[in-house]
């Protein structure tokens, strides 16, 4: 997911027309690669803003400059003489002369930009761009998306947990063995079994991690209220358990969280123990898609400028 904080700090798209265009004044012609790296060098001190990523994994800066060079492009600002290059146009550079200590808002580029964009058809005509049809005072589309993506996620998950909470143990259990199954644990053969309830010795789940069961992995699942913590009595009680079957190592779930001392607990040389809380738990159900369904797809197209480059057509 994003990081919201990291995201702040990279200023909006229309912040960067101006760099842009001085990078491409610059330049008689220069790529896209390199317009991004001498942006970020001259405006984005912070590593937080450097580094900050969408949920698809790419770069905010670059997606947002990218943004830009697309915005400059359709006002002629700039060309694209080469696919993944750019250099600057006499109109760009008539606007940079005459905006030299100009930092763009939204609302200015708004009312430079959104005449070169394409007007949205109604009853057979054309339309006004207007606020209801067509407004680039927003953010990138692509990161719009993603964010609601990840807003729809972030809904999935806490869902997931509430119904996790209210469910039955022996089902928490179940859920839980089938996570690690599907996280790739006990062999295509998904080797490994739910044990919890009396009797179960202070686990509640085992899984075979080699063909013959000579190494196991166990489990143990407290399906707990949110202000409800993991203390470190129950941490060692699972180290018990396991020493008494003979290991040192196993996988603590949980619905709530854990306190501090528990994880000093779990953190000890003598045994290897992975805690899990809450928040981790959804998040991997979602990513494995345990628990959670693909609802609907999107696909984002854009243009193919190597089908524009076949000289042979």
């Amino acid at each position: 997911m994003t990081n919201d904080k990291s995201t702040a700090t990279v200023p909006p798209w229309p912040f960067f027309v101006r760099p842009a265009l001085e990078v491409l004044e610059e330049h008689d012609v220069v790529s896209t690669k390199d317009i991004v790296r001498l942006i970020e060098d001259r405006y984005l001190a912070s590593p937080d803003a450097r580094s900050a990523k969408l949920p698809s994994g790419m770069k905010v800066s670059a997606h947002r400059i990218g943004w830009t060079l697309s915005h400059i492009t359709k006002a002629g600002w700039a060309v694209r003489p080469s696919k993944g290059f750019y250099t600057i146009t006499e109109a760009g550079k008539n606007w940079l002369e005459g905006n030299r200590n100009t930092n763009l808002t939204y609302a200015e580029a708004n009312k430079i930009f959104r005449q070169f964009w394409p007007q949205r058809k109604t009853s057979g005509e054309i339309s006004s761009v207007d606020s209801h049809n067509l407004e680039i005072d927003l953010e990138p589309p692509a990161e719009s998306i993603e964010k609601g993506i990840a807003l729809l996620t972030s809904q999935a998950k806490d869902e997931l947990l509430v119904r996790l909470r209210a469910s039955d143990p022996s089902f928490f259990e179940k859920a839980v063995i089938k996570l690690l199954f599907a996280m790739g644990y006990g062999g295509a053969e998904k080797r490994g079994q739910q044990i919890g309830g009396s009797g179960d010795g202070g686990v509640d789940g085992v899984i075979d991690q080699d063909a013959l069961g000579l190494e196991k992995i166990y489990v143990q699942a407290k399906r707990y209220a949110e202000n409800n913590s993991i203390g470190s009595a129950t941490i060692r009680e699972f180290i018990g358990a396991l020493a008494i079957k003979g290991v040192s190592s196993g996988v603590f779930i949980t619905t709530s969280n854990f306190t501090e001392s528990a994880r000093r607990t779990a953190d000890s040389p003598s045994h290897s123990i992975a805690l899990i809380d809450g928040e981790r738990l959804t998040s991997l159900m979602v990513k494995y898609k345990v628990g959670i369904q693909i609802k609907q797809m999107y696909e984002v197209v854009e243009l193919d400028e190597e089908f524009f480059d076949d000289a042979d057509m």
